[in-house]
């Protein structure tokens, strides 16, 4: 019985890691939101949450996790940006260090301005994790629209992940 039992975890935890590392989540489409929020470490993410912004998807975007010797001034000339767009519609948060940290600071952001749909900017190995833990920390009412930064992940990358994302997902089980 406990062969069997073990046996039957193993596979359910392969087929889920094949789940994981095969169907990464993709670029969301032309919705708009409320805003964009753009979780820091990846490459390519604060570059598309800026472009959305300027697309018009929505009118601020915050960039989550950013260090505290950042300026605005300074990100608009490296990402060659007009420093008037970072004036009127891009937030900088200071206070996460970690997604759910990053998620704790979204959810402060998110209610203060009354905000109904964001727009969730990261990379798409960490999509799935970033998303469970923005929707365990924001209001229910709330709509998270997923857009995935297309990567090329290692396979340690995606097992570091996956084992993140079933970690977070045991916590929110046993409300941790």
């Amino acid at each position: 019985m406990i062969k069997r039992l073990i046996s039957l975890l193993f596979l359910a935890w392969v087929l889920g890691f094949a789940w994981f590392a095969l169907l990464l989540p993709l670029p969301a489409g032309d919705q708009t939101t409320d805003a964009i929020v753009v979780l820091t470490g990846g490459p390519g993410r604060i570059d598309r949450g800026l472009e959305l912004l300027e697309a018009g998807r929505a009118k601020r975007l915050l960039i989550s996790g950013v260090a505290r010797e950042v300026k605005p001034k300074e990100l608009a000339a490296e990402y060659k940006r007009p420093q008037k767009l970072f004036d009127c519609c891009v937030a900088l948060g200071f206070e996460a260090e970690d997604t759910r940290s990053n998620a704790t600071e979204v959810a402060s952001w998110v209610a203060r301005r009354n905000y109904k749909s964001i727009r969730l900017v990261t990379t798409d190995w960490h999509m799935r994790r970033a998303e469970y833990e923005l929707g365990r920390a924001m209001d229910k009412k709330v709509t998270i629209l997923p857009d995935a930064v297309r990567s090329q992940p290692s396979f340690s990358t995606l097992f570091r992940e996956y084992h993140k994302y079933l970690v977070g997902l045991a916590g929110g089980l046993l409300g941790l």
